[in-house]
């Protein structure tokens, strides 16, 4: 099935996919070059783990999650597959996201540092149990086949946007803490003076940034929108169906394209059903 504008998306994948890996590069550059390494010994370079794993599976993992369905190479592949990969990537992303908050409440502990004191600490926290607590609502209500169709579509426009806010909130935390690092760490020469290390980690901030704006315009534009499957419905919160694009969401970040149109069959189903026991009420009475 042909995407329109296929080209313009491409480029735009490429573009997001490079400022990404350059993201990833240049976080492990920052700290093996210019903050000592990486360990888990409760110092500094335990501390290190955090800024990289946030990079990579906060921003680089979800940014390829969010955007799992817009690939036209995938649309052939079965709904829950492509859920199966969505919930996996984003699974990873907590995990590394985890580790990265192991890492700083450690390393706190260890240097009797007080937690949770700055605006950095707040978000990221928030942010980490908000995007693990979509994740779980994600796997029971989307992609088990437990939850009903109704209950779906009430959650899916709130999970949509959930998903996509908890994107940009990692962004701007990780933008924060960056600079929030820069200014403990850089005293001489100091942030103020452009020392190369200041530098090269706000080009790093530029990457996150920019890899996040690639991320948001690849899955807002409806033009590539994975195609609704053939005989669907898609059911609206307030009951109704039709052949509009509404997406039922899932996990975090997961973008308002990915219709959950794989039990429409059980929804005529059940429509039949209540027909034919109407039909038989009434040929009682």
């Amino acid at each position: 099935m042909a995407m329109e504008g296929y080209r313009g998306f491409l480029g735009l994948l490429v573009s997001a996919l490079l400022v990404g890996f350059l993201s990833v590069i240049f976080v492990l550059v920052w700290v093996l070059h210019y903050r000592e390494g990486l360990g888990w010994d409760g110092g500094a370079l335990e501390f290190n783990w955090h800024p990289v794993l946030a990079v990579t599976g906060f921003v680089f993992i979800q940014g390829i999650a969010i955007i799992a369905y817009r690939l036209p190479w995938t649309w052939k592949c079965s709904k829950f597959l492509m859920k199966s990969i969505h919930a996996g990537l984003n699974a990873v992303a907590a995990v590394l996201a985890i580790i990265s908050v192991v890492a700083v409440f450690d390393y706190h502990n260890v240097r009797s540092i007080p937690h949770m004191y700055s605006l950095h600490s707040w978000v990221g926290l928030t942010v980490v149990i908000l995007y693990v607590q979509q994740l779980i609502l994600g796997f029971f209500i989307f992609l088990l086949p437990w939850a009903p169709l109704s209950l779906r579509a009430v959650i899916m426009p709130i999970h949509v946007y959930s998903g996509l806010l908890l994107f940009a909130a990692v962004i701007a935390t990780v933008l924060m803490g960056v600079t929030e690092k820069l200014f403990f760490v850089l005293k001489n020469p100091s942030y103020h003076s452009f020392p190369p290390e200041g530098v090269f980690t706000n080009a790093l901030g530029l990457l996150i940034l920019i890899y996040g704006a690639l991320i948001f315009w690849i899955v807002t534009r409806p033009q590539w929108k994975r195609p609704t499957e053939p005989g669907s419905i898609l059911l609206q919160p307030n009951g109704g169906a039709d052949g509009m694009d509404g997406a039922i969401a899932i996990s975090s970040g997961r973008s308002p394209d990915a219709a959950d149109t794989e039990l429409s069959s059980e929804g005529t189903a059940r429509k039949r059903t209540l027909g034919l026991e109407d039909a038989g009420q009434r040929s009682t009475m």
